[in-house]
């Protein structure tokens, strides 16, 4: 049975009855891939000189951790550049990374960078340094409004603690590790997550997406195909754009590098079903990743043997992802839930109920 509603209780966009296309894997989140598994470290409080503390980090591995240094392919893209995700120039250049993948706020990428570092360091220490150098990826997007983003209060062990509960199952979702302090379309955003059933003529793969959503403005909003962002004109925040969009998809289809920058490529239709043209102030970074073709751990053997779907199969790999993205940008916002943070200021959750009755369709 599908999961219907976040670990936290509230409806998830299917629950809701929104008219979401396409088939979902068994728990519609990224964790439906074998092997692949999220972790949260959620900071929630205040700091000693009385700064809201909201932000927190996420974590997530590509494969099970006895096998972190067995490479993945993968491919990136830049929608808009106002941002950071670590690594891809080597994505880029030899189209594989290595490791876990972080995503936490602004501030405290160099943190999650070194403390990637520091436990790969410990877990494999006959190769760190040696025959291995890493090369985290890790991304971030802002939570100055919410969060005391200058008090860089993620540590490193808080990073470890992350990757070390790590776990597949259900991906909690909203106000949870780096999408903690996050704001999208000016409700509060966060992580969010979802997956889809792909079929091609060489057989049926999984394939899901995490995201951390911090983006968009209010009358921007769409949700399967209404406008429903100038009926809900309360509370609004901004007079332009300022956050960000770090997506990531996984899959266990079999696919070559240049595919998966297609992939990555076709996060932005994701993205762009919910309204938002990509800012000038946004940084929408994408990655894509095939657990498929484990080639072992470095270095490479001699000759690498790769099988890929075909390149008339990847229409339905599209589709996927633009579905896939779309629910779990809309999960991240349903899962989350009104917070006050820095100077008192309050961001609003969006009201399920309302959402429901202003979709067509909706059930």
């Amino acid at each position: 049975m599908r999961r219907q509603s976040t670990p936290g209780g509230r409806p998830r966009a299917r629950a809701l009855g929104l008219p979401m296309p396409g088939t979902p894997g068994p728990l519609n989140a990224i964790t439906d891939i074998p092997g692949v598994t999220v972790g949260h470290t959620t900071l929630i409080g205040e700091a000693p000189n009385g700064a809201a503390i909201r932000t927190g980090v996420t974590v997530l591995l590509p494969r099970p951790k006895p096998d972190l240094l067995h490479p993945v392919w993968a491919g990136a893209f830049s929608m808009n550049g106002n941002g950071e995700l670590t690594g891809c120039h080597w994505i880029r250049e030899a189209g594989c990374l290595t490791g876990p993948i972080a995503v936490t706020n602004t501030c405290s990428l160099g943190i999650a960078h070194h403390a990637i570092v520091r436990w790969l360091a410990r877990r494999f220490p006959d190769m760190v340094g040696e025959s291995f150098w890493p090369l985290p990826v890790v991304g971030e997007t802002f939570d100055g409004w919410l969060n005391d983003i200058a008090g860089q209060h993620v540590t490193e062990d808080h990073v470890l603690a992350a990757i070390d509960g790590a776990s597949g199952g259900p991906v909690a979702e909203g106000n949870v590790g780096g999408g903690t302090g996050m704001i999208a379309y000016e409700f509060k955003g966060g992580s969010g997550t979802a997956s889809r059933l792909v079929s091609t003529r060489i057989g049926t793969y999984t394939l899901g997406a995490l995201v951390q959503a911090n983006h968009g403005r209010r009358p921007w909003l769409t949700v399967c195909g209404a406008p429903v962002g100038p009926a809900m004109p309360e509370h609004t925040l901004f007079p332009s754009e300022r956050g960000s969009l770090i997506a990531i998809v996984a899959t266990d289809a079999p696919l070559l590098p240049v595919q998966l920058q297609r992939i990555a490529r076709r996060i932005a239709i994701g993205m762009g079903r919910g309204g938002t043209p990509s800012g000038n102030n946004s940084g929408d970074i994408f990655l894509a990743f095939s657990t498929a073709n484990d080639q072992g751990a470095l270095p490479e053997p001699p000759r690498l043997r790769l099988e890929a779907v075909s390149n008339d199969d990847m229409d339905a790999l599209f589709l996927a992802t633009v579905e896939a993205v779309d629910e779990a940008i809309l999960n991240a916002m349903l899962g989350a839930e009104t917070m006050t943070g820095k100077a008192g200021r309050v961001v609003h959750a969006i009201d399920p109920a309302r959402l429901r009755a202003l979709v067509p369709g909706a059930r």
